[in-house]
């Protein structure tokens, strides 16, 4: 598999006036489309994406998505030989499934780990900004992420993560640390993106170098909920936006939300990372926490505003 995808992953170092970094990519198209994270390139004055086999090409930026940590680039006079990626269906994933991820830890370029997926739907907040080129991130980005054990550093992030078959199921986007001092390598916690959500968001980068993303409409906090079969964690309902998808759903303050179409909503992150997968337009069903009954709420989410989720 590793021999069939090499040539799909690129290696993007970027000089910032404040000094350089480097990180991964992954070849969308033969227009010379590069899907990669937003912290790679944030602030870049120059980007350089060498390809597998060595040559090194000029890129600029074609947008980028902070609410997801993505980013486009294009290169300068693409090659007539690029290799784009396929991408997978990350909703089929399960636990315990093969993975491994190619990129550019610290600098050593093709570079592929093996590993599983560890968990599903894991809700991760980065908001930590490293020197190291992995975690530079300005805004507070949530995302319910596919958790990895195989070996992810310092250099993969924008890289892919590809599934047995060779298809692209994530884009490595951060790790566990032990501490805010601690462990900069790998700790077998890795997290990476998935690939639908890492898909849809390309497409409209490329589209208009901007990505849209749903919104509820409400402001959250982590709570729990009882009920006659027990205690709940979930996402805790503290206001509702007028006009927004949620008050025209019947969504009420108090409300604790444990579960979007079916899938347990552990906390606030995790419901936010929830909805920023859906787009404006799409239908879900919240299991709903109302007075000690679970209540269903079918909500049709709007384009993602400011300051709500």
């Amino acid at each position: 598999m590793a021999a069939n995808v090499k040539n799909s992953v690129v290696s993007i170092s970027v000089r910032r006036a404040d000094g350089s970094g480097s990180g991964s990519g992954v070849v969308l198209d033969t227009s010379g489309h590069i899907l990669t994270n937003n912290h790679v390139i944030n602030g870049a004055q120059q980007i350089i994406v060498t390809l597998a086999d060595g040559r090194k090409f000029p890129a600029k930026v074609r947008g980028t998505d902070s609410a997801t940590d993505l980013a486009v680039v294009t290169l300068d006079k693409p090659p007539s030989d690029l290799s784009p990626a396929t991408f997978g269906n990350s909703s089929k994933l399960s636990v315990g499934q093969p993975v491994a991820a190619v990129g550019n830890p610290l600098g050593l370029s093709s570079t592929v780990t093996t590993g599983i997926v560890s968990a599903l739907n894991r809700p991760v907040t980065t908001t930590k900004t490293s020197d190291h080129g992995f975690e530079q991130v300005g805004d507070r980005v949530t995302t319910n992420a596919i958790q990895l054990d195989a070996s992810i550093n310092p250099g993969n992030s924008g890289g892919p993560v590809f599934d047995a078959t060779g298809k692209v199921i994530g884009i490595s986007s951060s790790i566990a640390s032990l501490g805010p001092k601690g462990q900069a390598g790998s700790i077998g916690l890795g997290f990476a993106i998935p690939a639908n959500l890492a898909s849809r968001v390309a497409d409209q980068l490329i589209a208009n170098g901007v990505a849209e993303h749903a919104f509820l409409g409400v402001g959250l906090a982590t709570g729990e909920a009882t009920t006659e079969s027990g205690v709940r964690s979930g996402a805790q309902v503290r206001s509702v936006e007028e006009g927004s998808p949620a008050a025209n759903a019947g969504v009420k303050i108090g409300d604790v939300i444990v579960a979007v179409d079916g899938e347990p909503v552990s906390s606030a992150d995790s419901l936010v990372g929830f909805v920023r997968q859906y787009a404006s337009g799409d239908k879900v069903t919240l299991t709903v926490v109302r007075g000690g009954k679970d209540t269903k709420v079918d909500v049709t989410l709007a384009t993602r505003q400011d300051r709500t989720q």
